[in-house]
């Protein structure tokens, strides 16, 4: 009986909270199922805003980590292992949908090597919209949309292998608030993300914690701010994606000034920016 009521429970885990959709090991489906709009349990159960140019980028055969890099984790919880994600998306769309927002629910659906295969629209918010949105409105704010992005050096904005707060330069702060002033120049802020960098010096686990603890600071500032928690993602790149290449065999001393330049911080910024006359 105990081993039987393990295994029922371990089926639960599993299973989680599924739509029950029908799926192919292609990964297709003719009949596909969704949750219930407002059972999202991740983002305060509110949904995220896209970054359109990303979402254009779906594709099928993608990998999980792909996807998620483009439009982030899904709302809802599909168990362990999942073969589908899915996700509540909000549009901009003046005119048109509450609030001028318009509300779909996107599902991922994964073939047996859990490569993305196919991908299915369901409206929520007004429910006879087409999903994605495709009118003259949301036309016109793709126009708008853009991602910017800013680099700043760690060197300036930390002392050197340092990752906390009292670590943080009185120009680094400097630098931040002149940021801070940047995004209120923003109409709406859809997403935000901070992509710390570190040098090859050091292991590569220590460099890619000292990355994402950096990224997470910033993201703590930003936040202690006003800027709203949500829509920002903190992400460790350690060493990844060098601007410069250096010679091993300089002194060390020079060997870290000449690594510089990989040593930073890059924010995205996708939001609109409402034009003036």
């Amino acid at each position: 009986m105990k081993n039987f009521l393990m295994m029922c429970l371990f089926a639960g885990v599993v299973s989680g909270c599924s739509t029950g959709t029908l799926i192919t090991k292609e990964g297709t489906t003719d009949n596909p199922k969704w949750h219930k709009a407002d059972d999202v349990v991740f983002n305060k159960d509110l949904g995220t805003f896209p970054n359109l140019q990303s979402l254009s980028q779906v594709r099928q055969g993608m990998t999980k980590d792909q996807l998620y890099e483009l439009i982030g984790r899904p709302q809802y919880d599909d168990g362990w292992r999942p073969r589908e994600w899915n996700y509540l998306f909000h549009f901009t769309t003046p005119g048109q949908g509450e609030n001028d927002i318009t509300t779909c629910q996107f599902k991922v659906l994964f073939d047996q090597k859990m490569f993305a295969s196919s991908f299915y629209w369901n409206p929520i918010h007004p429910k006879d919209v087409v999903c994605p949105p495709t009118s003259k409105s949301i036309k016109e704010v793709e126009e708008k949309v853009s991602v910017k992005r800013y680099t700043l050096g760690t060197d300036a904005l930390f002392v050197f292998d340092k990752r906390d707060l009292q670590g943080l330069n009185p120009k680094g702060k400097k630098d931040l608030d002149n940021l801070l002033f940047e995004l209120k120049k923003f109409k709406e802020i859809n997403s935000i993300r901070i992509l710390g960098y570190t040098d090859l010096l050091g292991s590569y686990e220590y460099n890619q914690k000292l990355s994402k603890d950096r990224a997470e600071l910033i993201k703590k500032y930003f936040s202690y701010h006003g800027v709203n928690n949500q829509l920002i993602t903190a992400i460790g790149k350690g060493p990844e994606n060098p601007i410069v290449q250096c010679n091993s065999k300089l002194a060390r001393t020079e060997l870290i000034a000449c690594l510089a330049p990989n040593r930073r911080v890059v924010i995205e910024v996708d939001g609109y920016i409402e034009e003036r006359i």
